[in-house]
């Protein structure tokens, strides 16, 4: 048997490809949308991708089954509940996907989405115990997938908490403890709250120490997994509704296009929104008024599918030589739509400073000051609710980024606001989004929460 995990960190995603060395046939299994490493994969071990299955319909990204089914006539999978545009197999739970000796078969886990199902991996046709299984987004390392996701379409969270109850106990908490578990996601996902960095467990170990999956009641059940979920970003419902439609195929180069200052400005001017990637120290030194703060390094896609409407014309300014991984990592999401980039941009900034903008912040000492003056700041707190177990700063306005593009107007324009998170970047990209629409005077808090504490404890906040 091959099996290899390709795992996204910045999406926290995992995908897998499995043969059968001896038949060289062989699937794909959630993949995402650049597939040249699946195929590159396939071709140095002699295998041929016959069949791309996804657990379910994603929203956190786009799928590569269009990409790979164009490029290797396989067929693609999905649980028998499923419904999409192009042709699909529909997966029958108990159905059994014969590869040569490796063994693939169907458990229909629904829960997270109605039609999610898992894959238990047999190396042997003829054992008895699977070597693994792949649980999608049903049971992840110390978490199990949160059922409220509006990507769920149809169904309430009571409706697909209960199915997940059913999923995760009556059926993967029945394999034995020997069997692998292989998520689709790991830490930092929204698709859940307590994910594990742990990339695989086994069935054993999640039913030891996996907190959904300790004994207990439906009515439990149904508590403890949807308490303190992170707020979903807003680009989950365009994702889980485009991965069911007959899409068009990813093509970077199409997009990776540099443009000079004078057409980057005229596309701002009709409307597309400026993504500026770069470090927090370089957009806060000068960027293009009114951009959209999304660093690369970190949770880009997420953070950028957060704040940039989907659909949105899109002008990209990145780190030196990094245009096209900016424009990979939107395209993964579903944000197709890109102009172009700007070359060069400190060179292009000192030829239009009538153009560009600064980013001012605050250290905690100087807004421990400010609270205590006469005129005290809006303090805005951009974390999960999760974090506010952790402290929060004395009299903040919690609204977690994930929900700021649609709350905006609870943020008042004629006040100083200073947005803080745990460590800084999100509060820096919620300043941004703040600029753009129109607030005058936003700061955010350098170091986040972390620094406030350490600078003021004990007699912080």
């Amino acid at each position: 048997m091959f099996f290899a995990q390709y795992y996204l960190d910045c999406l926290s995603q995992a995908s897998y490809l499995i043969g059968d060395e001896g038949t060289g046939r062989a699937v794909v299994v959630d993949p995402r949308r650049d597939v040249s490493e699946y195929l590159a994969a396939a071709k140095e071990h002699g295998l041929r991708i016959e069949g791309v299955i996804n657990t379910h319909f994603h929203a956190d990204f786009i799928a590569g089954h269009l990409e790979l089914a164009a490029q290797t006539g396989a067929w693609i999978g999905y649980g028998r509940r499923a419904e999409a545009e192009y042709p699909i197999r529909k997966l029958a739970d108990g159905e059994r996907i014969e590869l040569g000796d490796v063994v693939l078969q169907v458990m229909e886990t629904p829960g997270h989405t109605p039609e999610s199902i898992s894959l238990l991996v047999f190396e042997h046709a003829g054992d008895e115990v699977p070597y693994g299984v792949l649980t999608g987004d049903a049971l992840f390392i110390g978490d199990v997938g949160r059922p409220d996701l509006l990507a769920s379409l149809g169904k309430t969270a009571d409706e697909l908490g209960r199915m997940l109850y059913d999923s995760v106990h009556r059926k993967l908490m029945a394999l034995p403890d020997q069997v692998r578990v292989f998520p689709a996601h790991g830490a930092g996902s929204a698709c859940g709250k307590n994910l594990s960095t742990e990339r695989w467990s086994t069935i054993g170990e999640q039913r030891l120490s996996n907190y959904a999956c300790a004994p207990m009641s439906e009515e439990e059940f149904l508590a403890i997994v949807t308490e303190g979920q992170p707020s979903a970003p807003g680009y989950f419902v365009y994702d889980a509704v485009l991965n069911r439609k007959e899409h068009g195929l990813l093509d970077v180069d199409k997009r990776l296009r540099p443009l000079e200052a004078g057409e980057f400005l005229a596309h701002r001017a009709a409307g597309a929104v400026v993504v500026d990637a770069r470090p927090t120290q370089e957009f806060v030194a000068g960027h293009v008024r009114g951009s959209l703060h999304v660093p690369a390094d970190g949770r880009f896609a997420e953070w950028a599918g957060t704040v940039v409407a989907p659909g949105s014309r899109i002008l990209v300014v990145a780190p030196q030589d990094r245009e096209k991984e900016v424009i990979t990592r939107l395209a993964r999401i579903g944000f197709d739509d890109v102009i172009g980039y700007l070359r060069e941009p400190e060179g292009a900034f000192m030829g239009m400073p009538e153009e560009i903008a600064h980013g001012p912040r605050m250290t905690a000492r100087e807004l421990r000051a400010e609270l205590d003056g006469e005129q005290p700041p809006l303090v805005l707190d951009v974390r999960n609710v999760g974090e506010l177990r952790a402290g929060r700063i004395e009299g903040s306005l919690h609204i977690p980024l994930a929900e700021l593009p649609g709350r905006l107007e609870e943020v008042p324009k004629d006040r100083t606001v200073v947005a803080y998170c745990a460590g800084g970047t999100r509060s820096a990209i919620a300043a941004s989004l703040l600029r753009r629409h129109g607030h005058a005077q936003v700061l955010d808090l350098i170091g986040g929460y972390a620094a406030w504490r350490g600078a003021l404890s004990p007699a912080g906040a």
